[in-house]
């Protein structure tokens, strides 16, 4: 097993072995988004900016730049910055089911739940195991009020990851909607387990109805 030192050696490397690859041939945008990628992984957020930049000049079909631009966006808390670039992805890669995903969260974020619910079952359509973007289908279709929606598709995010924390708080939320306060909470203490921060305040709204064995 390599050091961590060696493997940031390594990444140094890997980046000026870029960078010189685009002394030679500047105009290589897959280049520019190798090296972007790289300076993402280092934490190098605005010299990753530029390179991306770079790469859609220079390869404007590389819809995996505009998706990872757009990533840093929301990272820096920029939206609608991020809700443009997932778009400019689409529209040259109009079945790219990531794009579709990261407009769903960010419409959520923005309180957009429509918009959200409509790109969310898009990003699912073209990629039936983005679990990333049922747990947040699941999220937004509670939300709604769409209880059983809402279960079924944090239901298929644990058939394929079944420690997802949030798919269980998200049916905890919903069961205990629907009145099946024993699953709700059982989903609840699961959550907890894989490490979700469930809300305090759904823990004392829970608690009269754990088992008195529960609350011991």
């Amino acid at each position: 097993m390599q050091s961590p030192n060696h493997r940031a050696q390594s990444t140094e490397e890997y980046i000026a072995e870029l960078k010189e690859a685009l002394g030679r041939n500047p105009d290589c945008g897959t280049t520019h988004y190798n090296l972007a990628v790289a300076l993402i992984r280092q934490g190098a957020l605005d010299e990753a900016v530029h390179e991306l930049k770079e790469a859609i000049q220079s390869s404007p079909t590389l819809a995996e730049a505009y998706v990872d631009l757009g990533g840093i966006y929301f990272q820096k808390g920029d939206l609608e910055g991020c809700i443009r670039l997932n778009q400019e992805a689409l529209k040259v890669r109009p079945r790219f089911s990531v794009p579709y995903g990261n407009l769903g969260f960010a419409y959520l974020q923005q309180g957009e739940v429509e918009e959200a619910v409509q790109s969310l079952e898009k990003a699912v359509a073209f990629n039936a195991q983005f679990i990333q973007a049922w747990a947040t289908l699941g999220s937004a279709y509670f939300m709604q009020g769409r209880l059983d929606d809402s279960i079924g598709a944090s239901q298929k995010v644990l058939s394929m990851a079944p420690t997802f924390a949030v798919a269980h708080n998200n049916l905890a939320l919903a069961y205990f909607e629907k009145g099946d306060f024993q699953a709700a909470v059982h989903h609840c203490d699961l959550a907890g387990t894989y490490g979700f921060a469930v809300d305090p305040r759904f823990l004392e709204i829970i608690a009269p109805y754990r088992s008195p064995s529960d609350r011991s």
